[in-house]
C-alpha cells in the first residue's frame, strides 16, 4: 500500500490542523481516492465533510471530469428525482421540455450527495439501482440509460438509527458505507481550534484591511473549552464578527464572552442538553444524587447482612427492622444464638418451623415501593437521554452519567433499553 503524504494534501486543499483524528480521515480519503468505491463521510454539520469529498475527487482518475455537490435536504421531495435523474417532456405539470439530470450530465465524474439521510425513500431506491448497475431511468420515461458516476455521500445523522426507524433503506446504507470516513467535530481536535482561529483572523484582516485579532491567554483557554456545536462554520463566523466589531486587536476573555453563548461555554460532560431549563437540570442532578445514595444504602445492607451472617452482629435487629433486607429477601441470615448459628428467613414461606421469629418484609409501606419504582423510571429515563445525546456510544454516555461502562451495560440489560 502506497504511503500518504498528509502534509502535502493539507497544503493543497487548505486544511488546517494536526489532530490525530483529522489525519486519519485525510489518510482514508487519500487511499480511497484512486478507487471507484463508494464513500460515506459522517460527521457533525459544519465539520468540513465537503472538503473531504473534493480530496477524493481531485486525487482520483476522474479529476479532469465534472464534480458536483448536491444537498439532498435542500431539494423538495417532489422534484429531487427530476434533479438527479432527469425527466421527459410532459412527465409532470410544468415539464415543458425534457431535461437531463445530474447523473447524466456528470457522467465520468463525481457526485457528492450531502445530507443523504434526508433523501426520500423512493429516490433511495433509484440511487441504489445506479450504485448497483449504473442504470437510471428519467422521470416519465421507460428507457434505461447508463451512467458512470462515482458517488460520495455525507450525513450528520446516524443512518443505522434511520434504518431502524424505516426512513432509510438498509441495503442502500451498506452499499454507501463501502469506505466510511469520520470527520471529527471541532471540539475533539484540541489545539487545532487556535490554529484555525489565527488562520481566519489573518484572512479577515486581509479582506477588511485591518490588523488581525489575537487572543489573550485566558481567551485562548475559553475558546478551547467551548463546545462549538456549529464547528468550523461557527468558528469562522465568530472570528469575522470579532474582526469587524472590535476596535482593540487583542481579545481577552471578557470581550470574547460577549460572542459566546454562556450555556455552551464549556466542554465538560453534562447530564442534559443545554437547551433544557436550569430548573430541569437541577432536578435531574437531584435524581442522580438519589440513585447514588440508593446504591450506597444497598451496599451497606449487604455489608450488614454479611456481618450478621458471620456472627459479628446480633441478628435480633432483624425482628425490629426487617426493611433492612428488603432487596435480599430470599436469603437466610445466620445469627449466633447460644453459640449455634440458626437461620432467620426473611419471608414467611421460608419459616420451615424454626423457633426464631421471622422478619416479614410485608410490613414495608407501599409508598416506599412506589418511590423506588419512580426512581427506577427516572434512572431509565436518564440513561436513555445520555445514550441519545452521545449517539449510543456507551463509553461517553457512561462518562456523562459518572458511572462505569460495565455498570451502564448492566443497566441497559436491566431496563431492556433498545
Amino acid at each position: 500500500m502506497a504511503s500518504v503524504d498528509i502534509l502535502s494534501i493539507k497544503q493543497r486543499f487548505g486544511i488546517i490542523g494536526n489532530s490525530p483524528l483529522l489525519n486519519v480521515a485525510i489518510e482514508k480519503a487519500a487511499l480511497a481516492a484512486p478507487t471507484d468505491m463508494t464513500v460515506l463521510i459522517t460527521g457533525e454539520s459544519g465539520s468540513g465533510k465537503e472538503s473531504f469529498s473534493k480530496i477524493i475527487h481531485q486525487l482520483s482518475s476522474r479529476k479532469h471530469n465534472q464534480f458536483i455537490a448536491i444537498n439532498c435536504g435542500a431539494i423538495p421531495e417532489g422534484t429531487i428525482d427530476s434533479e438527479l435523474f432527469g425527466h421527459e417532456k410532459g412527465a409532470f405539470t410544468g415539464a415543458v421540455d425534457s431535461r437531463k439530470g445530474y447523473f447524466e450530465t456528470v457522467n465520468g465524474g463525481t457526485i457528492f450527495l450531502d445530507e443523504i439521510g434526508e433523501m426520500p425513500l423512493g429516490t433511495q431506491a433509484r440511487l441504489l439501482r445506479v450504485l448497483e448497475n449504473g442504470d437510471f431511468i428519467r422521470v416519465g420515461s421507460s428507457k434505461v440509460q447508463k451512467t458512470d458516476v462515482r458517488v460520495v455521500a455525507a450525513t450528520n445523522v446516524n443512518l443505522l438509527q434511520a434504518v431502524e426507524k424505516g426512513t432509510f433503506r438498509e441495503d442502500l446504507y451498506y452499499r454507501l458505507n463501502t469506505i466510511p470516513i469520520f470527520v471529527p467535530p471541532l471540539r475533539e481536535r484540541g489545539a487545532d481550534i487556535l490554529l484555525l482561529f489565527r488562520k481566519f483572523a489573518s484572512d479577515f484582516a486581509e479582506r477588511y484591511r485591518v490588523k488581525p485579532v489575537a487572543l489573550s491567554e485566558d481567551a485562548s483557554q475559553m475558546v478551547l473549552n467551548y463546545r462549538f456545536p456549529g464547528n468550523i462554520r461557527q468558528l469562522k463566523n465568530l472570528v469575522e464578527q470579532i474582526s469587524v466589531l472590535e476596535m482593540e486587536r487583542e481579545i481577552n476573555a471578557e470581550k470574547l464572552r460577549n460572542y459566546l453563548p454562556q450555556d455552551q461555554s464549556s466542554n465538560l460532560p453534562a447530564l442534559l442538553k443545554t437547551t433544557d431549563s436550569q430548573n430541569f437540570t437541577e432536578r435531574e442532578l437531584l435524581y442522580k444524587v438519589l440513585f447514588d445514595l440508593k446504591r450506597d444504602v444497598t451496599e451497606l445492607k449487604k455489608l450488614f447482612y454479611d456481618s450478621v451472617s458471620e456472627g459479628r452482629l446480633n441478628g435480633d435487629v432483624l425482628k425490629h427492622h426487617p426493611e433492612l433486607f428488603r432487596e435480599i429477601e430470599d436469603e437466610p441470615v445466620y445469627p449466633i444464638a447460644n453459640g449455634t448459628p440458626k437461620p432467620i428467613y426473611l419471608s414467611p414461606e421460608q419459616d420451615n418451623g424454626n423457633d426464631i421469629e421471622v422478619a416479614r418484609i410485608e410490613d414495608i409501606s407501599h409508598e416506599t415501593e412506589d418511590d423506588s419504582l419512580d426512581l427506577n423510571k427516572k434512572e431509565k429515563e436518564m440513561i436513555i437521554r445520555a445514550l441519545r445525546k452521545h449517539r449510543n456510544k456507551r463509553k461517553y454516555a457512561a462518562e456523562d452519567l459518572k458511572i462505569s461502562e460495565r455498570t451502564l451495560y448492566r443497566k441497559i440489560k436491566q431496563y431492556n433499553i433498545e
